[in-house]
Order: structure tokens, then C-alpha cells, then sequence
């Protein structure tokens, strides 16, 4: 028999095959509707077999190892084989995937497929800025595409569902989680969780089927941003109003994105955990947004329903959790030895777990597990994706977008009237100073589990691939010391500075100063909660140590976080944002300092002038003394500082120059139901070609609920040439210009309206119109 013949005969024996387990198993005809194909599946499943279903088990043994033989993890493979588990996270690579994968389909009686989830943050492997950090380029297609490179490399290393996009909205720079999101504005974060959503998934339900597609998670369900004090897991006690007009609006987006999952949060809501929340899951989630997808508990907050006082015992947070829709749980081992015993009891109708399999079955179908469960299972591809050409091409570009220019002013390093930055590119001596200069770990940033340390370019070698002019590093100081018994939790260095002095010798003969400052990466994330949000360690004295014998100085910071910079803001003649950058740190960071790229960046969250004024945010309300029209102390302000922050939201420079005028409104007046044209002619007045984000701010100016001073309600990123001007047209609908009452009701009231538009929330051009 020739080649063809055989070839022929292989695929005839594969169709063949494939009809007889069609036959056996009808669920398995790919022909029938999905949610044929559910029905058919769950009339073969016990009761046990369907609470399984909803059970999440983390990797608990090396998968092409040993058979665990006793213990937790022996019992965990007995119920893995006996198709009790829906689910398992943190297994990856091919092989493990592949053989754990290899239990569920042929060992168990159904063989249905696991999903295996993965906290893809920011990138598998190679990995792209801090999600906080992509906000700040307000570049949704570039934030997209930085999905779609971490679903291409998680999916090619047999994962297919990530627990992102956060979209958790917070207005605290001390919560550590704020790395994880995309800042304190729910209308950015909108358009932020929508392009991760859509990065992740693709554009269409039926793309989640494709080899380079993973199923997307919104996170977390809901308020979780707005702990008291900043400390993650703590209290959250919020108004209504907060609640459904700032921090439901971005999960709203995911969901009409078509997410396909959600996961519930830790903290309490109005006194009861998230996890066990039926107001927030059923009434909202499943009810009014008509979500079909599943939600998964966070890690054991089933469980952790006992802490707040809320279940008595593992039962009975089992039936609350279950009752208020929390489908999957995840680490807690309630569900799998719960549930069914409280179903055969009454305590828990078998209707709920129907619709909870159901669900998690519909996400497996729509992935194609069903159909090829082992479609992320290609050892060649895995080899070819991971950190391939391509991939590093896409996390350097979005590192570039992610960069703010904070401040630059002018200096005798510059040209005529301009910044010390961009640096010029031969013919100077630059010392850099600082050990995140160096480090090859930092710059990587929190959640980034699959990531191999010191991976990341350093910004040393960055800037050693200009080779014009002569550059000498030096440390200064190191930042840590050690590390605490716990995982990650750093000591930071706060007495040597046994390293200032060959600092500041390099520092003395320099033309210009680079240091490179700021939080380690594991300083922020979760679990990283801070009371102080200076410079760690002893790097606020080598700054000012290294400004007595050289002021020109441009300070680049690491961090995850706002940070409170009082000093360099007012000493420092150059401020450039470079949170944790990813793989491709120094050389985005190079190829900035060095004008290459022209930084575009803007704040998406507010920078405090230091720590007491937290929680801060651009977008707060009035009150009824908001300024000091009295001439007395009885008005709305701190006595020893400003109330305005250091950097605003919005706020980034770029080394041109914009000019905004001729802000038009193309009409006075307007019935509910017209649209608002807003136009404004934008001028690159500058010496360099840039980037320019136009934003569009309004102000309700009586409302039957207080508005906040201003509300973003539009933006748009464009590109202009030197001495180029663009007519900018940005378009207000009701889905702007309304907001949500305590009942969640959406109403477009009448009334007068302020707006403005400018590069940035602390200042722009001023109009305004009615509504009748």
C-alpha cells in the first residue's frame, strides 16, 4: 500500500472511530447544539459525578510522577479518577496537561474533559508590563494584542482559561492589588477589561474553540478594590451608589464582552462574603445581566465564610455558597464532600446543581475539550511559542505605550528650552545609579508564576546598546537584604549605605544622573499591603545624597503602585514612570530615555503628595465646602498639605508640546436621546512627533444623586506630526451622560452639564449644554 492509501486509510479509521464514540456517547456528536449536547450528558451523570463537576482541585502531584500514595494528594487522585474533579489549576506544560488531562477522558466513566486554569496576569512566560502599567497607555488595541500574546503562549503549554482580567476599581494606592488592575476610573477600566476580555477570548464566543484562544475570568466579584485602609482581604463597606456606578461598570463590560467566567471576591458586601452573595450573583449577575457563563470561588473563600462569621461549619458555607451562585470552588474540598449529602437532605435543591454543571459544561464545550481535549497539547508548538520572536516583539511595544512621562523640565542638557530628556545620544558621560538598575528579576512584577527569574533586559542592558556615549553604573545600595519566612516577603536594606560614596564620585563626573528607583516587584500584588508609599529602604537618601553633587538627574521609577515622591517632585528635573515593565524592561526603557520612542502614556490612577491623603481620586464629589470662599479654616482641605494630588489621573508629558483649541458642541441644547458632538482641534506645537490621549471629562450640575466634579466619558488616542493640528471629534450618548440610582436604576436626567476636554483631569478646555 502506497503513502496516500495509507494516509487515506488513517483518516477513514479516525472518522470511523469518531462515529462509533458519537454512537456510544451522543454528548460527543458534534453535529447536536451544545446545549443538546449538556442535556444528553447530564441525563448519564449521578448526582456525584455532577457535583464533581463543580469541584477545583490545584495541582497536587507531578503529574508524569509517581501515583500520589497517601495523604490529601492520594484522595485527590482517587476523586480525579473517579470524575469528581471539574477542574484543575497551576498544572502546566504539556506533558502534565496532557497526562492529567489523559485521566479525566479515558480513566474516569464519562470522560469529560478537565479545564485547567492559570493566573495569566500580565503574560505566561514572557510577560508584559503590570496590568496597571498597560492601562496607562490607554491604548486598547495594544492592550488586546498583549492578551493575545499571553493566550498564545498559555494555550500552547496546555492551559485554557486564565483567572483575568481584574477589574477591580480601586481609589487606594496602599492596596497592593492595584497592579493587578487598571486604576480607580470605572469608564477607563471599562474599555480596559474589554480588550483583555477580547484579547483572551477573541472577538466571538466561537473563537474560544481556536488553538490560540483561552477562556477569560472577570475578577473579583465585587468591591474587593475598596478595602478599608487598603489591606487586602479587610472590610468593605460601600455605598450603592458606589457600588453600581463605580465598581460594577467594568465587570458589566466584561460580561457584555462575552467573559465566560467570573470570580467572586474575599471581602464582605454589605455584611455578607461576596462568596455566599446572592445579590451580587444571582440578582445581578445571572438575573440582570443575563450572564450564562460560570462564576469559580477564589481560593478556598468558600471555606473562609467560617473566618467572617457567616457559615457555622463547612456545610453549611457549602449550601450559602451554593444557593448564591457560586458554581465552582476552588480549594476549599466542600463542594466534592458537602454537597451531595445536603442535596439527598433537601437542604440544597438539585435544580441549583444543575444549573451550576451546566454552565461549567457549556464553557467545555464551547473550548472544544469535548471534541479534542487535548487541543492545547502539541509539545512542537510549545517549543515554537514560548518566548518566540514575536511574542517579545509584542511585550516590548506595549512596554513602550506603558510609560509615563511625568516630569521634565527645562535644562542647559536640552535642546533650547526643552527637558534634560530625551538624552542625546553620543558625546555624554551618564552615570546610572541604583540596584534596579541591574536587576533582571524585579522588573518582572508580581503574578508572573510561569515566568523563569532574571529574565527581564535590565535597564543596564538597555542602555548599554547605545554605545555614543560613556556610561558607568553603579549600585548605590542595595534595596533588600533577604527575605522574610514567608514566601516573597522581602527586608528591605534601611542602614547600608556603605555604597554612596562610589555613587556619588561616578554621579560628580557625569553629565547626567539616570537612577533607577522605586518598589521591588514582589512588593506589590497581593498580600503586599503598605502604611508607607515612599521610596523602600535607604534610596530617598542616595537620592538626595546624589542630587548635593549632581542635580541633573533623571529618575526612573519601578513600582507596582502609586508612590508619594514629594521630594523628587519638587528637586528632580526628570520623572519618567516605568512601573514593572516586564521581559522587555530596559530596552523599552532605553529606547525612551534615548527619544527613540516618545513616550505617550497617561496616569490611570492619581499619585498622593504622600500617604495620609489616601484614598485619592480625580473623580470625588464636591461636598458643601469645597472651597475657601469664606476666608476661614471651615473649609473642605488638609492643614499641612494640598488636597489636590501630586500627579493627577490622566496627567503625562510627552517631549512635544499639544495645544487644544476651538472646543466646539455642535449644538446648546438637546432632547434625551440625542447625541452630544464634542469637537476640539489639537496642535502638536512641539519639536517631535507624538502621541497625544484627548480625554473628555463632564460634570452633572444637579442631579437627583450627587455627581462626582468630574466623570470621564470619552477619550481617543491620536498621532501627530510635528506642527500637525487634527479636529478630534468625541460623541456623548445617554449611555454617558446617566448614571445608576441606590436601586440600580439607570436614569438620564435633565438638567445642565459642564464639559471639558484636555490632556489630562486637572486641566482643559471648558464648555457646557443642556439637557431638556
Amino acid at each position: 500500500m502506497n503513502t496516500n492509501k495509507l494516509i487515506i486509510a488513517g483518516i477513514f479509521s479516525l472518522i470511523t472511530i469518531s462515529t462509533m464514540n458519537a454512537q456510544k456517547k451522543p454528548h460527543l456528536d458534534k453535529k447536536k447544539p451544545i446545549e443538546e449536547r449538556i442535556d444528553l450528558l447530564m441525563k448519564q451523570m449521578t448526582l456525584e459525578e455532577k457535583v464533581g463537576q463543580m469541584n477545583q482541585y490545584n495541582g497536587f502531584w507531578e503529574v508524569t510522577g509517581p501515583v500520589p500514595k497517601e495523604g490529601n494528594a492520594e484522595l485527590k487522585y482517587k476523586h480525579l479518577r473517579d470524575g469528581w474533579v471539574g477542574s484543575m489549576l497551576s498544572v502546566r506544560g504539556v506533558k502534565e496537561v496532557k497526562a492529567v488531562q489523559k485521566i479525566a477522558v479515558e480513566e474516569t466513566r464519562l470522560g469529560i474533559p478537565l479545564i485547567i486554569g492559570f493566573d495569566v496576569i500580565h503574560g505566561y512566560k514572557t510577560l508584559s508590563p503590570i496590568p496597571l502599567a498597560e492601562a496607562a497607555s490607554w491604548d486598547m488595541e495594544a492592550i488586546k494584542k498583549s492578551a493575545q500574546v499571553a493566550a498564545d503562549e498559555a494555550s500552547a503549554v496546555g492551559i485554557n482559561w486564565t483567572f483575568g482580567p481584574n477589574v477591580d476599581v480601586s481609589h487606594d494606592a496602599r492596596w497592593g492589588r492595584v497592579m493587578e488592575g487598571a486604576g480607580e476610573d470605572a469608564y477607563l477600566g471599562s474599555k480596559v477589561a474589554i480588550a483583555r476580555v477580547t484579547g483572551f477570548q477573541g472577538d466571538t464566543r466561537a473563537d474560544l474553540a481556536k488553538i490560540n484562544t483561552i477562556a477569560a475570568c472577570a475578577k473579583h466579584f465585587a468591591a474587593y478594590g475598596f478595602a478599608e485602609a487598603g489591606r487586602d482581604y479587610n472590610t468593605v463597606d460601600i455605598s450603592n451608589s458606589r457600588l453600581y456606578n463605580e465598581v460594577l461598570p467594568p465587570f458589566h463590560a466584561a460580561a457584555e464582552a462575552g467573559v465566560r467566567t467570573f470570580m467572586n471576591s474575599f471581602n464582605i458586601l454589605n455584611g455578607i462574603p461576596a462568596t455566599g452573595n446572592s445579590f451580587l450573583q444571582r440578582d445581578i449577575l445571572k438575573g440582570k445581566w443575563n450572564f450564562d457563563g460560570f462564576v469559580v470561588s477564589d481560593w478556598a473563600s468558600v471555606r473562609e465564610m467560617i473566618a467572617h462569621g457567616f457559615a457555622k461549619d463547612g456545610a453549611e458555607a457549602t449550601q450559602k455558597a451554593v444557593i448564591a451562585g457560586s458554581d465552582m470552588d476552588m480549594e476549599s474540598y466542600l463542594y466534592v464532600v458537602e454537597l451531595a449529602n445536603l442535596v439527598k437532605s433537601g437542604k440544597v435543591k438539585e435544580a441549583l446543581v444543575d444549573d451550576a454543571v451546566r454552565r461549567i459544561l457549556r464553557v467545555k464545550f464551547e473550548l472544544g475539550l469535548f471534541d479534542d481535549p487535548y487541543k492545547n497539547c502539541d509539545e512542537k508548538r510549545e517549543k515554537a511559542t514560548i518566548g518566540s520572536k514575536a511574542n517579545n516583539a509584542g511585550v516590548l511595544d506595549m512596554a513602550k505605550k506603558s510609560i509615563v512621562l511625568l516630569k521634565n523640565a527645562p535644562s542647559p542638557l536640552g535642546r533650547a528650552g526643552e527637558g534634560i530628556l530625551p538624552l542625546q545620544k553620543s558625546g555624554q558621560k551618564i552615570a546610572l545609579i541604583g540596584a534596579l538598575a541591574n536587576d533582571k528579576n524585579s522588573p518582572l512584577g508580581s503574578w508572573r508564576i510561569a515566568s523563569d527569574d532574571n529574565t527581564a533586559v535590565s535597564v543596564l542592558e538597555g542602555m548599554q546598546q547605545y554605545k555614543g556615549n560613556q556610561l558607568t553604573f553603579e549600585k548605590g545600595a542595595d534595596l533588600t537584604v533577604g527575605k522574610t519566612a514567608f514566601v516573597d516577603e522581602l527586608v528591605f536594606n534601611t542602614t547600608d549605605k556603605s555604597g554612596f560614596d562610589a555613587a556619588k564620585k561616578v554621579a560628580a563626573s557625569a553629565d547626567v544622573v539616570v537612577m533607577v528607583l522605586g518598589e521591588h516587584g514582589f512588593q506589590s500584588g497581593e498580600g503586599r499591603s503598605r502604611t508607607n508609599l515612599d521610596l523602600p529602604g535607604v534610596q530617598q537618601e542616595l537620592l538626595e545624597e546624589i542630587y548635593k553633587v549632581n542635580s541633573n538627574i533623571v529618575l526612573v521609577l519601578n513600582n507596582g503602585r502609586p508612590l508619594a515622591l514629594p521630594w523628587a517632585a519638587t528637586h528632580i528635573p526628570a520623572i519618567v514612570e516605568a512601573w514593572h515593565l516586564g521581559t522587555q524592561t530596559g530596552n523599552a526603557v532605553a529606547q525612551v530615555l534615548y527619544g527613540d520612542y516618545n513616550p505617550s502614556g497617561k496616569l490611570p490612577i492619581s499619585f498622593p503628595r504622600n500617604v495620609g491623603q489616601c484614598p485619592i481620586y480625580y473623580n470625588n464629589y464636591s461636598t458643601g465646602r469645597p472651597t475657601n470662599g469664606e476666608g476661614n479654616v471651615f473649609w473642605s482641605h488638609y492643614t499641612d498639605v494640598e488636597k489636590t494630588p501630586q500627579f493627577p489621573f490622566g496627567f503625562g508629558l510627552s517631549y512635544t508640546t499639544f495645544d487644544y483649541k476651538n472646543l466646539k458642541i455642535n449644538k446648546t441644547a438637546f432632547a434625551k436621546g440625542e447625541s452630544v458632538v464634542v469637537s476640539v482641534d489639537v496642535t502638536n506645537s512641539g519639536n517631535y512627533d507624538g502621541k497625544e490621549v484627548v480625554q473628555l471629562y463632564i460634570h452633572d450640575d444637579a442631579a437627583s444623586l450627587a455627581r462626582p466634579v468630574k466623570e470621564l466619558k470619552g477619550f481617543e488616542l491620536i498621532n501627530l506630526k510635528k506642527g500637525e493640528t487634527k479636529t478630534v471629534t468625541l460623541t456623548l450618548t445617554d449611555k454617558e451622560l446617566g448614571f445608576y440610582d441606590n436601586d440600580g436604576n439607570y436614569l438620564v436626567e435633565p438638567g445642565t452639564f459642564k464639559i471639558m476636554v484636555g490632556g489630562s483631569s486637572d486641566k482643559g478646555l471648558e464648555s457646557g449644554f443642556e439637557l431638556k
